[in-house]
């Protein structure tokens, strides 16, 4: 009988250290609450600021997607993100704006310029072994000056309001019905939700597989349903479900299927874990190398769509230090950097955990300056505990 508490004891401290990050998060976020009411600067959960935090970190959610599946494999990194994102905002200005040309042909162009430049990063990388920090540090600097001449030191606006809509609109379009048409939708995914782990947790028992105690899970699942109602409540009190919002839930659910379902995800994974061997059991490394960067410079283009939307101009500061953001979000989130360990979903967290440091203590009227300080020494910290961890586990 001892056995078996200890035995459930270890699972649910097991669980906790999964879901660490998650916690930490909630901490920090009554921690800047309770701060911001003592001071009087507001709220921290007013349903606007809640909107803004969505906005504001959009395209760190966007790029950490994409630098997660780079450093998955062997702990690449891009340090070129932040200047894709300024020529391509600048593209977009000159076609859109100046140009005026169709907003639809407009961004398809912008996307396969995306997908050039991380074709271009991924040969070097991939075919020619040239280390990845010195390519995408060149790509830095290229491609910020191209961009640089693309906008001749201005900036371009305002853009079609055509194309605006479909980055910062909100769903529904009507304010009055946004409240509850923003709480159906989010009862139906606290019902999709239940229904999706409920059936895992019986796959996985059928096959033999060890799962959390029922009490932990039935926990776990509360905590996830009940954040989602209050987002769902913070929203509708606002204006309802950010377009952006929508875009974010596709790209997180179509690569978190990509990362965990596919054969391309399960040789991603092997690659970082140890490339000799993924190699000699038949995996095409270099190809998979190439693929990753390639897919870093189509997001790197979504996320410079959404902030030309967002900001409603191309400007020659657009970008500047996204990468570290973007490099930040996936080590806080958990992925290695030794390659072959994180998920998308602690990726995302690892993003809005960023995205709430900026706002908290922007909120409270902190320096910027202080502000790097604070986010480098999270950084710091997070790395810190990846490598001890791996030191112990050896």
């Amino acid at each position: 009988m001892q056995t078996h508490k200890a035995k459930q004891m270890n699972q649910i401290l097991d669980m906790f250290k999964r879901n660490s990050l998650l916690i930490a998060l909630v901490v920090v976020m009554v921690l800047f609450e309770i701060a911001i009411r003592a001071t009087g600067h507001g709220s921290m959960f007013a349903p606007q600021n809640f909107t803004n935090i969505i906005s504001q970190n959009s395209y760190v959610i966007i790029l950490a997607v994409g630098m997660l599946f780079c450093i998955i494999g062997c702990g690449n990194i891009d340090l070129s993100v932040g200047s894709i994102v300024c020529l391509v905002g600048a593209i977009a200005g000159v076609l859109m704006v100046n140009l005026e040309i169709n907003i639809y042909l407009s961004t398809a162009i912008c996307l396969l310029v995306g997908i050039a430049i991380g074709a271009w990063h991924g040969f070097w990388i991939a075919y020619v072994r040239i280390p990845s920090f010195i390519v995408t540090l060149a790509g830095m600097m290229l491609f910020r000056g191209v961009a640089l001449l693309v906008l001749n030191g201005l900036t371009i606006s305002p853009f079609p309001p055509e194309y605006l809509h479909y980055f910062t609109s909100f769903l529904p379009a009507k304010r009055a019905d946004a409240f509850a048409v923003t709480m159906v939708v989010t009862l139906v995914l606290c019902a999709a939700y239940i229904a999706a782990i409920i059936w895992s947790r019986a796959s996985k028992i059928r096959k033999g597989y060890e799962v959390d105690p029922m009490g932990a899970f039935a926990f776990k699942a509360a905590i996830v349903v009940a954040v989602l109602i209050a987002s769902g409540y913070l929203l509708g009190s606002n204006k309802g479900i950010p377009v952006i919002l929508i875009l974010l839930v596709v790209i997180v659910a179509a690569f978190s299927f990509i990362a965990n379902q596919t054969t391309t995800g399960r040789r991603l994974y092997a690659l970082g874990g140890n490339e000799k061997a993924a190699k000699l059991s038949g995996v095409n490394t270099n190809r998979l190398l190439f693929l990753a960067y390639v897919n870093m410079g189509f997001l790197a283009a979504v996320a410079a769509l959404v902030c030309v939307a967002r900001f409603n101009s191309a400007a020659p500061t657009a970008g500047n230090g996204y990468e570290l953001d973007a490099i930040g979000a996936c080590f806080i989130g958990g992925a290695s950097a030794y390659g072959g360990v994180g998920t998308v979903g602690g990726a995302v967290i690892g993003a809005v955990f960023m995205g709430v440091l900026n706002n908290g203590m922007s909120i409270l009227g902190i320096d910027a300056n202080w502000q790097r300080t604070v986010k480098g020494l999270v950084l710091l910290i997070a790395v810190v505990i990846d490598v001890l961890s791996k030191k112990r586990a050896r």
